[in-house]
């Protein structure tokens, strides 16, 4: 293991780009960030900046007016950056998938690294999805 991907795995920045949703996932991701699941003992922080990311967690669908703005963060972002989708939107578009300003699932727009499905997912599931993220770096 070389020392990026030692680093790599001790510290996961994350930046979290919320697409179209019901704020779910989001009240989902703020939860895992409070001292009972403590998503920082892991290494992991949310950052302001994707220029500073590791992973992108999307939540949400994608539609057309939020397809060049995550475009946009992916390109910003410092390269390898792992992308997430995160619930039932980021993986599928769940119910907005049906409407006609739908962009496309996640993985058509940008490569994606791991999913966590759930609407919106638990706590548990958020960790043990990033948790698998990290073992395949």
């Amino acid at each position: 293991m070389g020392l990026k991907k030692f680093c790599l795995k001790k510290s996961l920045w994350l930046f979290h780009f919320a697409g179209a949703s019901c704020n779910n996932c989001d009240i989902e991701i703020l939860d895992v960030l409070t001292p009972r699941y403590d998503v920082e003992r892991f290494g992991m922080q949310l950052i302001g900046s994707p220029r500073h990311a590791d992973i992108i967690l999307v939540s949400g669908s994608i539609n057309q007016r939020d397809k060049p703005r995550l475009l946009e963060v992916y390109n910003q972002a410092s390269k390898p950056v792992f992308v997430v989708a995160f619930g039932a939107c980021g993986c599928t578009g769940g119910i907005f998938a049906e409407g006609n300003t739908f962009a496309g699932p996640l993985d058509q727009i940008v490569p994606v690294s791991a999913y966590i499905p759930g609407c919106p997912p638990k706590p548990e599931a958020i960790l043990a999805g990033i948790t698998k993220l990290v073992k395949n770096i």
